[in-house]
C-alpha cells in the first residue's frame, strides 16, 4: 500500500554515517530538512550530496529543504552555566551585559528593549518561564518572574501575543540563501516571516543567485497568522511550526489553528508540512507514545501533505524507528481519511486550463473507478492541482526533469517518475506512461486509468488534455 502523506527528516549527528541514512531512505524518507541553525556551509553541501547519492542508487528522487535559522531572539551566557528562578525574583535582561549572573543576563537581541514596555509578558525557553515587564530603563528590561525554573545559556525569548520587531531574514540568512541556491534545494523554509514581504524578499535573493526552490512559510509568530492568508499567497508551502507559535499564541490555540492553516494551504492550492515534536519520546525511546501517534494520525485526518521529524532524527537514538513508526501511523489514518472532494467547489472558475484540466481529472478520479492517474508534466503543477483534491487514487508525476520529481515528492499522493520519452507523438507517449505504470505494478488489464499531457509536447503548464485508458485494449487492438 502507497503511503500518501509525505515524511520529512531532519539531519544531523545521529544519521551522519551513510549507512544510517540509507536505512532511512529505505525507510520511506521523502523529503530532508538541513536545518542552518547548526553545522557549516560545506557540512551541508556533503550532506545533500550524500542525500542524492543514496537516493540514485535506490532509484528514488528524494527533496532537499533548506530551513533557514532566521533571527536569533535569546538570551546570553551565565558566568556558571544557569541559574534557578522562584516566582516573585526580580531579573533584568540587559543588553549591555556580557556574562550573566542571579540577577541579570544579557541579550542577542539587542532590540528587545524597543519593542517592550511595562506590562508586556515574556517567555523564556519555549514557555519554561515566565516574566513580566515592570519597567524598561536605557539598555534594561526590568522583570518579575511569574513563573520560575532553570534558566541556562542561550535560551529563545517570546514575547506572548507576538510583537517583537526582529526581521525574519538576517545577514546569516541572506548567505545561506545563496548556499541553499548553490546545493541546488528544492525548498527554502524562511524562518518568522510576519507577511508576505518577508516572503517575497527571501524569494528575490534566491533567484538572483540562482536557486528555483520553492519557498515554505514557518508559521511560528502571532503576527503571521493574523496575515495567514498573504503570506499563503505568497509562499509555495507552509509549516506549520507549533514550537513557538504555540509559546507565543498559547498552547490550547495550537490544534485549532493547525486545522485552520492546512485547510487555508489547501484551499489556495498549496502544500503544507506539520512540525514539531511529532515523536518527541522517540529521542530517546524506540516506540513513540500513544498520544504521538494520535498527533501524527490527526495531521494526516487535517489533510496534511507531509509530517516533520526534527530532534528524533537529527539527535535521537532511534533515527530509523521513528521513519518506520510514523510510516505505519500515517499509513493506518489514511484508511479513515475522508475525501477532501468538497475543498473546492465544482462550481469554482479557473483561470487557466492546465488547472481546470487537473481539477477535472481528480474530479473524475473520485467518481469513475481509477485505478491511477499519469500526469506527465514539465513544472509539477499538475500533478500539484490534483493532489489537492483527494481522491485515494495515485498520481504519478512522468517527468524528465529531475528538479520536477524533487519538488513533488512533497505532495500529498503524489509520486515521481523519471519518463524521458524518445518522442513527440501524443498517442505514443500516452501509450508509454501506460506501459509505466503497468511495469511498477500500478495497474493491470482491465483497469481504468487517466492520463493528462499538454500540446505542444514538452511545454511548461500546457496540460490540455485528458484521456480515460482501460489497459490492455490498446494492445489487443
Amino acid at each position: 500500500m502507497l503511503r500518501r502523506t509525505k515524511i520529512v527528516a531532519t539531519l544531523g549527528p545521529a544519521c551522519s554515517d551513510p549507512k544510517v541514512l540509507d536505512r532511512m531512505i529505505e525507510g520511506g524518507v521523502d523529503v530532508v530538512r538541513l536545518n542552518f541553525s547548526h553545522g557549516t556551509p560545506e557540512e551541508h553541501q556533503q550532506r545533500c550530496e550524500l542525500v542524492r547519492s543514496l537516493a540514485k542508487t535506490r532509484g528514488r528522487a528524494v527533496g532537499v529543504l533548506v530551513d533557514l535559522q532566521g533571527p536569533k531572539i535569546r538570551i546570553g551566557k551565565f558566568k556558571d552555566g544557569k541559574i534557578t528562578l522562584s516566582p516573585g525574583d526580580k531579573f533584568v535582561l540587559d543588553a549591555t551585559c556580557e556574562l550573566g549572573d542571579q540577577g541579570r543576563v544579557g541579550l542577542d537581541y539587542k532590540e528587545l528593549v524597543q519593542d517592550v514596555a511595562r506590562g508586556a509578558t515574556l517567555l523564556l525557553d519555549d514557555g519554561r518561564i515566565e516574566m513580566w515587564v515592570e519597567e524598561v530603563v536605557g539598555t534594561e528590561v526590568h522583570c518579575k518572574v511569574v513563573q520560575g525554573g532553570t534558566l541556562s545559556n542561550n535560551k529563545g525569548i517570546n514575547r506572548k501575543g507576538g510583537g517583537l520587531s526582529a526581521a525574519a531574514l538576517t545577514e546569516k540568512d541572506i548567505e545561506d540563501i545563496k548556499t541553499a541556491a548553490l546545493i541546488k534545494a528544492d525548498y527554502l523554509a524562511v524562518s518568522f516571516p510576519r507577511s508576505a514581504a518577508d516572503i517575497q524578499q527571501a524569494r528575490e535573493i534566491l533567484r538572483a543567485a540562482g536557486g528555483k526552490a520553492w519557498i515554505v512559510s514557518k508559521i511560528e509568530r502571532a503576527e503571521a497568522i493574523e496575515a495567514l492568508e498573504e503570506i499563503i499567497a505568497a509562499s509555495d508551502a507552509i509549516m506549520v511550526a507549533r514550537g513557538d507559535l504555540g509559546v507565543e499564541v498559547g498552547d490550547a490555540a495550537v490544534p485549532a489553528l493547525q486545522k485552520r492553516m492546512i485547510r487555508a494551504a489547501r484551499d489556495q492550492n498549496k502544500v503544507v508540512i506539520t512540525a514539531t515534536q511529532m515523536m518527541e519520546s522517540m529521542i530517546s525511546s524506540p516506540i513513540p507514545t500513544r498520544a504521538e501517534v494520535s498527533d501524527v494520525a490527526n495531521a494526516v485526518l487535517d489533510g496534511t501533505d507531509a509530517v516533520m521529524l526534527s530532534a528524533e532524527t537529527a539527535a535521537g537514538k532511534y533515527p530509523v524507528e521513528a521513519i518506520q513508526a510514523m510510516h505505519r501511523v500515517c499509513l493506518e489514518a489514511e484508511k479513515e481519511y475522508d475525501s477532501m472532494a468538497g475543498a473546492r467547489g465544482i462550481d469554482q472558475g479557473f483561470l487557466r486550463v492546465d488547472e481546470a484540466i487537473a481539477m477535472s481529472a481528480a474530479f473524475t478520479a473520485l467518481h469513475l473507478n481509477i485505478k491511477a492517474i499519469a500526469a506527465m508534466t514539465q513544472s509539477g503543477s499538475t500533478a500539484l492541482w490534483m493532489s489537492r483534491i483527494s481522491t485515494h487514487v495515485p498520481i504519478y508525476a512522468l517527468t524528465p526533469e529531475v528538479d520536477t520529481r524533487r519538488k513533488v515528492t512533497l505532495f500529498r499522493g503524489v509520486y515521481p517518475v523519471n519518463f524521458k520519452p524518445a518522442t513527440n507523438d501524443r498517442d505514443v507517449l500516452l501509450a508509454e506512461a501506460e506501459d509505466e505504470l503497468r511495469r511498477r505494478g500500478a495497474v493491470r488489464n482491465g483497469d481504468l486509468i487517466l492520463l493528462t499531457i499538454g500540446e505542444p509536447i514538452g511545454k511548461p503548464g500546457g496540460t490540455n488534455t485528458m484521456k480515460i485508458v482501460r489497459v490492455g485494449e490498446r494492445k489487443k487492438a
